[in-house]
């Protein structure tokens, strides 16, 4: 179940949610976000299932290593995806609009930066029109950031893996254990993603603690 409802100032502490008529009970997994763009304004209320991930993102000099040993396991390629992700002001976590020849999906999540494997708790939905939300985030919320990629999405069972060519940043590897395809514990998550860690053989000096928006925001205050 997942949505999102736009909210007046003050609207949920009248009542609104509780008036509509969605069977709330039934999702002991659904997670509400209210994103609030400023005080004077309402909102927007973001409904869909919580999710955990345990992730890394590295620097890749050689993604072609990656790329085979992905192949020799059988992973399951879903193509390149042209992605640009649009971030948003949020006064809590991060919400990005995500459009591609793959993936179109609205993501909010919470995540400490840090090097190593890290969780990441997010709330994913699936959009169809997303020039026509995105249009409304910017007026409502206004646009922190975008950045653009490719990226080569593999699978191997619950685990996600990207190869990334970002412009301006360069290539990069990303694990992603998640709970969204199956259902795993933070610890069975992070034993995963701790394995392809080390079959990578990535070295902890190519760890990245950030997102490529804060990297991309890195080089925009610099100038």
């Amino acid at each position: 179940m997942c949505g999102v409802l736009p909210v007046l100032k003050n609207a949920i502490a009248k009542g609104f949610v509780k008036k509509t008529q969605w069977p709330w009970r039934k999702f002991k997994k659904t997670k509400f976000i209210f994103c609030k763009p400023s005080l004077s304004w309402g909102g927007f209320l973001f409904l869909a299932m919580a999710h955990l991930n345990v992730e890394i993102k590295a620097k890749c000099s050689n993604p072609d290593f990656i790329r085979n040993f992905l192949k020799e396991k059988e992973a399951a390629f879903k193509g390149l995806d042209h992605q640009t992700d649009t971030y948003f002001n949020t006064r809590n976590g991060r919400l990005k609009l995500r459009q591609g020849n793959i993936e179109n999906n609205l993501i909010y999540y919470e995540r400490n930066n840090q090097a190593g494997p890290k969780s990441s708790h997010f709330n994913l939905i699936k959009i169809e029109e997303a020039d026509k939300l995105k249009s409304v985030l910017a007026k409502a919320m206004g646009i922190k950031i975008v950045v653009e990629k490719k990226r080569e999405i593999w699978f191997i069972d619950n685990v996600k893996f990207h190869i990334d060519e970002v412009p301006g940043l360069g290539a990069f590897v990303e694990i992603e254990a998640s709970n969204l395809y199956a259902d795993k514990t933070k610890e069975e998550l992070l034993q995963q993603c701790n394995y392809y860690l080390q079959e990578f053989e990535i070295r902890e000096s190519d760890l990245v603690e950030v997102s490529y928006s804060d990297m991309m925001l890195s080089q925009v205050n610099a100038k």
